[in-house]
Protein backbone atom coordinates (compact mmCIF):
# COMPACT_ATOMS: atom_id res chain seq x y z
CA UNK A 1 0.00 0.00 0.00
CA UNK A 2 1.41 3.39 -0.92
CA UNK A 3 1.31 6.49 1.28
CA UNK A 4 -1.36 8.18 -0.83
CA UNK A 5 -3.97 5.46 -0.32
CA UNK A 6 -3.05 5.09 3.36
CA UNK A 7 -3.59 8.81 4.02
CA UNK A 8 -6.62 9.28 1.77
CA UNK A 9 -9.20 8.64 4.50
CA UNK A 10 -7.37 11.06 6.82
CA UNK A 11 -7.61 13.83 4.23
CA UNK A 12 -11.24 12.97 3.48
CA UNK A 13 -12.09 13.25 7.17
CA UNK A 14 -10.22 16.54 7.59
CA UNK A 15 -11.92 18.07 4.57
CA UNK A 16 -15.36 16.73 5.47
CA UNK A 17 -15.03 18.18 8.97
CA UNK A 18 -14.28 21.63 7.56
CA UNK A 19 -17.12 21.40 5.05
CA UNK A 20 -19.63 20.26 7.66
CA UNK A 21 -18.67 23.14 9.92
CA UNK A 22 -18.01 26.06 7.58
CA UNK A 23 -19.14 25.11 4.07
CA UNK A 24 -22.42 23.22 4.48
CA UNK A 25 -23.28 23.97 0.86
CA UNK A 26 -20.35 21.72 -0.17
CA UNK A 27 -20.59 19.08 2.56
CA UNK A 28 -22.61 16.66 0.46
CA UNK A 29 -20.41 16.96 -2.63
CA UNK A 30 -18.64 13.59 -2.49
CA UNK A 31 -16.95 14.16 -5.85
CA UNK A 32 -15.33 17.34 -4.53
CA UNK A 33 -14.26 15.64 -1.28
CA UNK A 34 -12.82 12.61 -3.07
CA UNK A 35 -10.97 14.69 -5.67
CA UNK A 36 -9.43 17.10 -3.16
CA UNK A 37 -8.51 14.28 -0.81
CA UNK A 38 -6.78 12.32 -3.56
CA UNK A 39 -4.84 15.41 -4.67
CA UNK A 40 -3.75 16.14 -1.10
CA UNK A 41 -2.71 12.53 -0.48
CA UNK A 42 -0.69 12.45 -3.70
CA UNK A 43 0.97 15.76 -2.84
CA UNK A 44 1.84 14.46 0.61
CA UNK A 45 3.31 11.27 -0.83
CA UNK A 46 5.28 13.19 -3.45
CA UNK A 47 6.69 15.57 -0.86
CA UNK A 48 7.56 12.68 1.45
CA UNK A 49 9.30 10.71 -1.30
CA UNK A 50 11.23 13.86 -2.22
CA UNK A 51 12.73 13.82 1.28
CA UNK A 52 10.74 16.57 2.96
CA UNK A 53 10.05 16.56 6.69
CA UNK A 54 6.59 15.40 7.80
CA UNK A 55 5.60 18.96 8.78
CA UNK A 56 6.44 20.21 5.27
CA UNK A 57 4.58 17.30 3.67
CA UNK A 58 1.51 18.09 5.78
CA UNK A 59 1.71 21.79 4.94
CA UNK A 60 1.83 21.05 1.21
CA UNK A 61 -1.08 18.60 1.43
CA UNK A 62 -3.21 20.97 3.51
CA UNK A 63 -2.59 23.82 1.09
CA UNK A 64 -4.12 21.68 -1.65
CA UNK A 65 -6.84 20.22 0.57
CA UNK A 66 -8.12 23.60 1.79
CA UNK A 67 -7.42 25.75 -1.28
CA UNK A 68 -10.06 28.50 -1.63
CA UNK A 69 -11.76 27.35 1.56
CA UNK A 70 -10.52 29.99 3.98
CA UNK A 71 -13.38 32.48 3.71
CA UNK A 72 -16.73 30.94 4.54
CA UNK A 73 -20.03 32.54 3.59
CA UNK A 74 -21.76 30.39 6.19
CA UNK A 75 -19.32 31.36 8.97
CA UNK A 76 -19.89 35.01 8.11
CA UNK A 77 -23.67 34.65 8.24
CA UNK A 78 -23.40 32.66 11.46
CA UNK A 79 -21.25 35.41 12.97
CA UNK A 80 -23.86 38.02 12.00
CA UNK A 81 -26.69 35.93 13.42
CA UNK A 82 -24.83 35.22 16.68
CA UNK A 83 -23.79 38.83 17.15
CA UNK A 84 -26.81 40.77 15.92
CA UNK A 85 -29.78 38.45 16.47
CA UNK A 86 -28.82 36.28 19.43
CA UNK A 87 -31.24 38.05 21.75
CA UNK A 88 -34.30 37.21 19.68
CA UNK A 89 -33.79 33.45 19.37
CA UNK A 90 -32.63 30.54 21.46
CA UNK A 91 -28.97 29.59 21.29
CA UNK A 92 -29.74 26.20 19.74
CA UNK A 93 -31.69 27.96 16.96
CA UNK A 94 -28.78 30.15 15.82
CA UNK A 95 -26.98 27.62 13.59
CA UNK A 96 -30.15 26.27 11.92
CA UNK A 97 -31.29 29.84 11.31
CA UNK A 98 -27.90 30.75 9.79
CA UNK A 99 -28.17 27.71 7.52
CA UNK A 100 -31.59 28.90 6.44
CA UNK A 101 -30.18 32.37 5.70
CA UNK A 102 -27.41 31.06 3.44
CA UNK A 103 -29.57 31.02 0.27
CA UNK A 104 -31.34 34.23 1.35
CA UNK A 105 -28.00 36.06 1.48
CA UNK A 106 -26.60 34.61 -1.76
CA UNK A 107 -27.12 37.81 -3.77
CA UNK A 108 -25.35 39.93 -1.14
CA UNK A 109 -22.17 37.88 -1.49
CA UNK A 110 -22.22 38.24 -5.27
CA UNK A 111 -21.42 41.96 -4.88
CA UNK A 112 -17.98 41.16 -3.43
CA UNK A 113 -14.80 39.48 -4.61
CA UNK A 114 -14.46 36.86 -1.88
CA UNK A 115 -10.81 35.95 -1.51
CA UNK A 116 -9.26 33.89 1.27
CA UNK A 117 -8.21 37.09 3.07
CA UNK A 118 -11.52 38.92 2.57
CA UNK A 119 -12.34 38.94 6.31
CA UNK A 120 -9.23 41.10 6.86
CA UNK A 121 -10.16 43.66 4.23
CA UNK A 122 -12.14 46.90 4.76
CA UNK A 123 -14.92 45.64 2.48
CA UNK A 124 -15.76 42.99 5.05
CA UNK A 125 -17.48 45.61 7.23
CA UNK A 126 -19.70 46.60 4.30
CA UNK A 127 -20.59 42.96 3.68
CA UNK A 128 -21.32 42.46 7.38
CA UNK A 129 -23.68 45.45 7.40
CA UNK A 130 -25.45 44.32 4.22
CA UNK A 131 -25.92 40.84 5.63
CA UNK A 132 -27.31 42.27 8.86
CA UNK A 133 -29.80 44.37 6.90
CA UNK A 134 -30.81 41.50 4.62
CA UNK A 135 -31.43 39.20 7.57
CA UNK A 136 -33.32 41.92 9.48
CA UNK A 137 -35.59 42.53 6.49
CA UNK A 138 -36.16 38.79 6.08
CA UNK A 139 -37.14 38.47 9.76
CA UNK A 140 -39.51 41.46 9.50
CA UNK A 141 -41.18 39.96 6.42
CA UNK A 142 -41.24 36.32 7.51
CA UNK A 143 -40.86 36.28 11.27
CA UNK A 144 -38.81 33.72 13.10
CA UNK A 145 -39.88 30.21 12.23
Amino acid sequence: MNLASKDLSYFELRLQELLNTSFPELSGNKTFVNHRSRLAAKAYEGAFLAGNRIAVCSEIAEYILFENLHFSKFDTIFRVVCTEFDTIMAEQALRPFALMMLPVCKDVFENYLLTDDFADRPEFDLLYNELTGTIQIWIEENGLQ
